[in-house]
């Protein structure tokens, strides 16, 4: 049975994407200053990608289980994805409050694990729940305004890790094994803003009930033993890889290159900085914050903009373009040693992130069922965090051995990789028999 949803106004488009904002400034917190904390810590730079395994291993595990359950959860009172991101955001929450205490390596690494828990439940089933209320003529601004919420969340994030650094920074002595107190405010602001905007989102938004098939289907699975309950998700989940249509297949290959370039990014700016521009760690900590903040502001501005550049010269063709000019960025970035020149490429980056946070999201919520949804938003995020654990254990090698422990042949390495992703990209089409979605 096909739901017929209602179009929703602006705002309330605006309300139930706020969430969006909580969980993108922890995630912000984790691409800027998570990797100087390890730094701080001792950790060695050939190390980080080891160290930020959290992610991707998080990501495989917890997204696509969350998704599945989510599809067969109903409550009267909260809802199906609802419960989801709010206990999600209460785990996130805490860490973020935890975190800039971290004594040691390994207890900032072991929350790093948590957080990407708490991070990764919240925002799974996010996805899923713009698809659930959302008609197929409105998800490109659904999808497009979580990508404004992205760049706004990440923009406070970094905005805070800058100002912060200026303020109190400067009259710090950056001591081995410490980490400097101007950093924690940031990490507090994060946790109060986790928890604030989904709390937001879910007293403002609700959601459509499920149909009477789906409910007949939810109540099945309640009546079941608690360890077939347990081991339905993964069931699920194997199923419904074997029935995957083929784009998303195809999306995959531009995700295994697009994702690994961009963990490359996140974790070699501020060795980048150290090398190109002389920085110390709390210097090339603040600059790449700044790169980061001047990305996101463009992908605040350029996010809404791309729905209509999408409907008239296709998703296929704005994403691509938008990957070719990510890639430009970065191979422009490592020769620039001025401080305010190097934030001119990341107007092309910020044009690419929003790309790459919106189109996607909007051909495959137009190719799963709704039934399923839950389950393939999560094997979509399995494709995402796949190249991030392949960076993870493949990376620190390549840098130290192949690349010369240089951040400027890492960033190379990254650009080209994207020149990959875009060629990937021209092939993304969405065939009439995959278009499955319910009107």
């Amino acid at each position: 049975m096909k739901i017929n949803k209602p179009s929703l106004n602006f705002w309330q488009i605006f309300n139930m994407n706020v969430g969006f904002l909580g969980i993108q400034y922890s995630f912000g917190l984790q691409q800027t200053a998570i990797n100087p904390i390890f730094l701080y810590l001792g950790a060695p730079e050939d190390m980080l990608p080891i160290l930020n395994i959290a992610g991707p291993v998080t990501g495989l595990i917890v997204q696509p289980i969350i998704g599945a359950m989510s599809d067969k959860t109903w409550s009267e009172r909260w809802g199906r994805r609802k419960p989801y991101f709010l206990i999600g955001a209460i785990l996130g929450s805490l860490c973020l409050f935890a975190f800039p205490t971290s004594p040691v390596l390994w207890f900032a690494v072991g929350l790093l694990w948590i957080l990407d828990v708490g991070n990764n439940m919240a925002m799974e089933p996010y996805r899923a729940f713009v698809g659930d209320k959302l008609p197929e003529k409105q998800l490109s601004l659904g999808y497009q305004m979580q990508s404004l919420f992205v760049g706004a969340g990440i923009l406070l994030a970094n905005g805070s890790i800058v100002l912060f650094q200026y303020l109190f920074g400067g009259e710090s002595v950056e001591v081995a094994g410490t980490i400097p107190t101007w950093l924690y405010y940031s990490f507090y602001i994060g946790a109060i803003l986790s928890i604030t905007t989904i709390l937001w989102s879910v007293l403002k938004t609700s959601e459509i009930p499920p149909t009477s098939e789906e409910l007949v289907e939810i109540n099945k699975v309640k009546a079941k033993p608690f360890s077939e309950r347990i081991a339905l998700p993964f069931i699920e989940i194997a199923e419904s890889i074997k029935k995957m249509p083929k784009f998303l297949w195809k999306l995959g290959a531009v995700y295994l290159f697009q994702w690994y370039a961009l963990f490359i990014y996140w974790q070699y700016t501020t060795p980048l900085f150290k090398l190109t521009m002389g920085y110390s760690t709390g210097e090339a900590a603040s600059q790449s914050a700044q790169m980061s903040l001047t990305y996101n502001i463009v992908t605040m501005v350029v996010a809404l903009a791309l729905v209509p550049l999408s409907v008239k010269y296709g998703g296929k063709k704005i994403y691509a373009l938008s990957l070719v000019g990510t890639a430009i960025s970065l191979f422009a970035i490592p020769f620039i040693e001025d401080p305010i020149l190097v934030l001119v490429p990341m107007v092309l980056f910020g044009i690419g992130w929003a790309a790459m946070m919106g189109i996607p999201y909007t051909m495959v919520s137009k190719v799963v069922p709704q039934e399923r949804r839950g389950v393939y938003m999560g094997i979509l995020n399995m494709m995402i965090v796949i190249p991030m654990g392949i960076e993870t254990l493949t990376f620190g090698p390549i840098y130290k051995y192949l690349l010369s422990g240089n951040a400027v042949n890492a960033m190379l390495f990254a650009g080209a990789f994207f020149v990959i992703a875009a060629v990937f990209a021209m092939r993304l089409n969405v065939n009439d028999k995959e278009r499955v979605v319910e009107l």
